[in-house]
């Protein structure tokens, strides 16, 4: 028995594993863990669709777009706290882009 990806599913993979760095970019070190959590799973979830929807099977299954939401979560959990984090890569985005708080002000 020989399992097969499409292509789809290994960019959905590839997306999984670079969404921490995405909400860390879009979020502040003072924004709440559960904010960038929830923002995580809304990305997953979107991220689960989008595969589906590119698949080239014979139909869009909301099961296979559930379980694939799920799995991208999960990568993203595990490359946030098994990578980014302990290497300074989750801070390094946050403080990549300047916020209205710390852009500086024009008298």
């Amino acid at each position: 028995m020989t399992v097969t990806l499409d292509r789809a599913y290994w960019l959905g993979l590839l997306v999984s594993v670079v969404l921490p760095v995405l909400v860390g970019l879009v979020t502040t070190r003072v924004t709440s863990a559960g904010t960038k959590a929830v923002l995580l799973l809304a990305l997953s979830t979107a991220n689960g669709l989008v595969v589906e929807i590119a698949n080239p099977g014979p139909a869009f299954d909301l099961g296979t777009a559930a379980v694939l939401a799920a799995v991208s979560f999960a990568t993203g959990v595990l490359a946030h706290f098994g990578l980014y984090k302990p290497v300074g890569l989750a801070g390094k985005a946050q403080d990549s882009l300047i916020t209205a708080s710390s852009a500086p002000r024009s008298v």
